[in-house]
């Protein structure tokens, strides 16, 4: 029976010398592989290794016999059959993606074609602690300098400097639903952007929905919440990554207990052959050191990547490790008042191979390119939503402690709809505010509390119970 893992050393041999060669051929293949041409085995290994490429399109054949060369195709890698699809586990979705559109380098066109095989042909993969413990802050990068330059010149919101979580504030409805949906999406769910929009805002559910549907969305909008509002914060705490989780899982696993906390039970990956980590102990020991090297790293795009990478890859959880390491992902992004990251447009199949290539790989290249794809598209979508917004209110800027507790005693103290006027500027004379800008302070504050809903009521830190208690008295 041939030999698939020497097939597929010699695959990546014939790309690698194609990334520095015009052309192969069997002599020079044989040469770089430490192999003979004369050796039959050897001759048939590297033959079988041409054919596969060749049936995925990868190279093509020129001349004939002894003289005959191989050249990489002007195509794209193969797109897998329905049959390696369904064996990897991919939906049908995963089964169209061949990242399209998405610029590849050279190693992560090779991942592809690692991670495209049937699931029977792919080599087992246990958790590689070295992944993680190798991995030096500021010294280790997934994102190279040009990418993270690249990446701030479309993230900068704006070159003054304003407190942390300002920019995720100013877009936080948008953001509920943007983000809530996009990564519900990547898991399977149905709901369309308008019912996810009309399930966050109105908490109305889409007929003939799966009741978990709406759950898993509504869990990620409590999430999203929690994040914004933690935005000052000075680290990346073990509390705050399991707090996530929990907003995520809740009412979604079949042990309560098991919400926010690090798993001590053996999980597997459906569709791969990566094993994650079984042994409790140390599983939380990688935990807290992941924890240590995130709040280390000095760049907010490295911190995102690293932690959709590595917390995806660590399964540290029971369920919902994906979702989580998407929102953990975005918290950097937050607190350095940079353009959020809602894998807009990503495509489920396209982010079930790039999670492959680190899960039975510890490769991140795939990641790594959809990441700077990813973030571009999502940049693109908050830079036209920036436009339509305008420049931040300064005076709302200035005044956003003073605003943010007035309105929050509005809510909180349930101040019926006609005396809220009184109360407002009851509260404002309670406060260090100038006389020539009473006015203008206490026309914002109306606005402010015409514009609340369940959306954006978190932004002052109130239950949504508390809110809905106020809310019926208008």
């Amino acid at each position: 029976m041939p030999d698939r893992k020497k097939t597929n050393r010699i695959e990546t041999l014939i790309l690698d010398l194609l990334d520095r060669e015009p052309e192969v051929s069997i002599r020079l293949i044989a040469r770089a592989g430490d192999m003979s041409e004369d050796d039959g085995a050897d001759r048939k290994a590297i033959q079988r290794a041409l054919v596969s490429l060749k049936k995925k399109n990868r190279i093509v054949p020129k001349g004939s016999g002894r003289s005959r060369v191989y050249v990489l195709a002007e195509e794209e890698p193969a797109t897998p059959s329905a049959e390696e699809g369904a064996a990897a586990g991919n939906t049908e979705a995963d089964d169209r993606s061949s990242f399209q559109g998405i610029e590849l380098s050279s190693q992560s066109k090779r991942l592809l074609l690692t991670v495209s095989g049937a699931l029977n042909e792919r080599t087992p993969a246990g958790y590689d602690q070295d992944f993680l413990r190798s991995y030096e802050p500021n010294k280790t990068f997934y994102l190279s300098s040009e990418q993270r330059q690249q990446l701030f010149e479309i993230g900068r919101v704006e070159a003054v400097e304003r407190p942390a979580g300002t920019y995720a504030r100013n877009i936080l409805g948008r953001l509920l639903i943007d983000l809530s949906w996009n990564s519900s999406r990547l898991e399977g769910n149905t709901y369309s952007l308008l019912e996810t929009k009309r399930l966050i805002e109105l908490g109305e559910t889409a007929i003939d929905k799966n009741a978990a549907e709406a759950q898993m969305i509504l869990n990620h909008k409590e999430a999203i919440e929690y994040i914004v509002e933690c935005a000052d914060e000075q680290r990346i705490t073990a509390h705050e990554i399991c707090s996530i989780h929990a907003l995520l899982s809740e009412n979604l696993l079949g042990d309560p207990a098991a919400s926010g906390k690090v798993r001590t039970i053996r999980v597997e990956i459906g569709g791969s052959t990566y094993l994650p980590l079984e042994n409790p102990q140390l599983l939380r020991e990688c935990f807290d050191l992941f924890v240590e090297k995130v709040n280390a790293i000095t760049d907010p795009f490295e911190q995102s990547l690293f932690s959709l990478v590595q917390l995806s890859y660590m399964q540290a959880f029971q369920d919902v490790n994906k979702r989580t390491s998407r929102l953990v992902a975005n918290v950097p992004l937050v607190r350095a008042n940079l353009k959020p990251l809602a894998f807009t447009d990503v495509d489920q199949g396209t982010y079930v191979k790039a999670l492959l290539g680190v899960y039975e790989n510890t490769d991140v290249s795939l990641m790594r390119d959809l990441f700077v794809w990813a973030y571009n598209r999502s940049a693109q979508r908050y830079s036209a939503i920036q436009q339509a917004m305008g420049e931040p209110n300064l005076l709302k800027l200035r005044y956003r402690a003073a605003i943010h507790d007035i309105v929050r005693t509005i809510i909180l103290e349930k101040v019926p709809g006609n005396h809220v006027v009184e109360r407002i500027r009851d509260l404002m004379a309670g406060k260090d505010i100038p006389e020539d800008a009473g006015e203008d302070l206490f026309s914002l504050i109306e606005m402010e509390i015409i514009s609340l809903h369940e959306g954006n009521a978190a932004r002052y830190k109130v239950r949504p119970s508390e809110f809905e208690a106020w809310k019926s008295l208008q």
